[in-house]
């Protein structure tokens, strides 16, 4: 019996994934990951890190994060408490959708996932106070391959659907993708 639904979004890769709920009178079961299930959609390896977040603030932002290959990572991202609008930005080389992004709010109460390729930068802003997310990563972290992206970036163009209150100053510095990036290799 599968316990998820995978639903293809664009650009090319992206995937909201939809747990089933068994609900009852005390609550509700449902699986959170299924390496069988989710190898035929493109997690194709072991699950290699779990990130746990918390931002505290409603409007706050984090990112835009990816890492350079040969680190680039499968991803994830299920809210556990509050609502984030998350989004995933195409940074493929080659790709026919180079540079778009895709935005998908994801809450606790749906229980929708979205699940990221190789070779897009990731963020979201909190639509709650208290927003909570858990990442499934296929790759560790590595601090000499990581890379970050403006989340104002012009070129990209986000639609934050909440004038950003709060940022890092380390996503603050974050700059715009300049002329002479051409994308990642995945």
């Amino acid at each position: 019996m599968a316990r998820f639904t995978f639903t293809p979004l664009a650009p090319a890769g992206l995937i909201r994934v939809e747990r089933q709920r068994l609900d009852d009178e005390r609550g509700f079961f449902s699986r959170f990951f299924c390496a069988e299930e989710f190898r035929e959609v493109g997690f194709d390896r072991p699950i290699a890190q779990i990130n746990h977040t918390l931002t505290r603030r409603k409007s706050a932002v984090r990112g835009l994060h990816f890492q350079h290959p040969p680190h680039t990572e499968i991803k994830l991202v299920s809210c556990l408490r509050g609502s984030v609008f998350d989004v995933a930005v195409d940074l493929r080389r080659d790709s026919p959708t180079f540079l778009s992004w895709h935005g998908e709010v994801l809450c606790a109460a749906d229980g929708h996932g979205l699940l990221i390729p190789r070779g897009f930068a990731h963020g979201f802003q909190a639509l709650d106070a208290d927003s909570e997310l858990v990442y499934l990563h296929s790759d560790p972290f590595v601090a000499d391959a990581e890379g970050a992206v403006s989340v104002f970036d012009p070129r990209i163009g986000i639609e934050w659907p909440l004038p950003v209150s709060d940022l890092s100053a380390r996503d603050r510095a974050h700059p715009p993708i300049g002329p002479e990036f051409a994308g990642l290799s995945p």
